[in-house]
């Protein structure tokens, strides 16, 4: 049985070790690069934007919703921002939030307006040029938009051109019943030319036409892999609706109100932690301290989650994360007082505390699974802080409950087989 309990405490010292190792800072990383803590909008500072889709015109308005938050995405994936938050705010609006980004105007630009998908033409006569779409590779000459959009498009896949293993992949285009009639006028008038395929603005393929086509389906070719097709069909697909979108909103979250935020929550969190220490030692003595130090490996494992995961961490992620504090004290408090009640019965101390857990574990199971369906609920039909809440509390229920039956449990039965169990009561 003590080989067991040094065999834990052990895997227990591990843990808590290698949990240290990520907290602290990067000079003890043992020259590897710093994992750091992702910090959300309200405590690092930065831009929201609020856009306003155009649905008026849509079959479907939560496909296009997802589709406009698609290219979205992509658009702030170009900025570079580490961990933005973008989701819809009831049927047709987005919310953007870019932590760190200060410069609003800089953030619409990059961003944008608008979203679709259009098809364009050579032209002999004047026009548009592409050059102004794809710095990549010149497109000289004129070019019209064509009537063919995104709406006469109704799906874009990938598929094989050839029966031999080294057979070319290819994208698929489908269109629908009207946009057949518009491809097939297309592809009869420019016959030996290019069609542009423009996307959000960007040219994301421009193949020639080799004949007519008629029935509405129709392959590009040139695919260097299999990704590339797979890249160029889950783009066609997103700009299959085109969505107009409009900024609503704009507002900028100054740094000092983020480092405030972050101080008051560093204060209440200490002062918390300690009231609950001193609680925890003047009413049960040895074993409040046991709870205290388990407290703090608990602590020490939730903070180095948080940043592996990783959780971006808002005011009211921080609230989530205080909370499940207060549930690993209240699942300690009912072991102990179980475990007093079996030894004011006279039962012999390893006993008492073995029965003292098996007691209290039906209380912190029942109310620790309680609140971690009521976490999940949160995060599934919730958004933006309430997600960080529920996302923090989980986290934080289920850390506890390893530090309150493995860790706590561990360490009473190590102190029961020495001298110190004298000073369990």
């Amino acid at each position: 049985m003590l080989k067991r309990q040094l065999i834990t405490l052990a895997m227990i010292l591990v843990i808590t070790a290698l949990a240290v190792i990520v907290d602290i800072p990067q000079s003890y990383n043992f020259g590897q690069e710093e994992i750091k803590a992702h910090l959300g909008l309200d405590l690092q500072g930065g831009t929201q934007l609020i856009y306003q889709a155009d649905l008026s015109q849509s079959k479907s308005t939560s496909k296009d919703l997802n589709n406009l938050i698609n290219i979205f995405r992509q658009r702030v994936d170009s900025l570079g921002v580490a961990e933005p938050s973008i989701q819809a705010q009831g049927d047709d609006r987005v919310i953007i939030e870019l932590p760190g980004v200060k410069d609003i105007n800089q953030a619409t630009e990059s961003i944008g307006s608008t979203y679709e998908l259009v098809f364009m033409t050579q032209s002999e006569s004047g026009g548009e040029t592409l050059n102004d779409y794809y710095t990549g590779n010149p497109y000289p000459g004129s070019w019209l938009r064509s009537d063919l959009t995104g709406r006469d498009l109704s799906n874009a896949g990938v598929d094989y051109q050839g029966q031999s293993v080294s057979s070319e992949p290819v994208v698929t285009l489908t269109f629908n019943g009207e946009g057949r009639e518009k491809f097939a006028r297309l592809t009869k008038e420019n016959l030996n030319k290019q069609i542009a395929i423009v996307l959000d603005n960007k040219i994301v393929s421009a193949p020639n036409v080799q004949v007519e086509i008629t029935d509405g389906q129709a392959v590009i070719t040139g695919n260097s892999d299999i990704d590339e097709a797979k890249m160029l069909a889950n783009r066609l697909n997103e700009g299959m609706l085109p969505v107009p979108a409009h900024l609503i909103a704009q507002s900028n979250i100054g740094a000092s109100l983020g480092v405030d935020s972050v101080k008051a929550s560093l204060i209440a969190g200490v002062i918390g932690l300690l009231l609950i220490a001193i609680f925890m030692i003047a009413l049960y003595r040895l074993p409040g301290m046991i709870a205290v130090v388990a407290l703090s490996i608990y602590t020490a494992i939730s903070l180095a989650l948080f940043k592996l995961i990783p959780v971006t961490l808002t005011l009211a992620g921080v609230a989530g994360f205080v909370l499940s504090i207060g549930m690993a004290v209240d699942a300690n408090i009912l072991i102990f007082e179980r475990m007093r009640e079996e030894l004011r019965s006279k039962k012999p101390l390893g006993l008492s505390i073995e029965e003292g857990f098996k007691r209290a574990w039906s209380s912190i199971r029942d109310s620790n699974f309680s609140s971690l369906i009521t976490s999940a609920i949160l995060f599934f039909l919730g958004s933006g802080s309430v997600k960080g809440f529920a996302l923090t509390l989980a986290i934080g229920i289920l850390v506890s409950m390893f530090s309150a039956i493995t860790i706590s449990r561990n360490l009473l039965l190590l102190v029961s087989n020495s001298k110190l169990k004298k000073y369990i009561n």
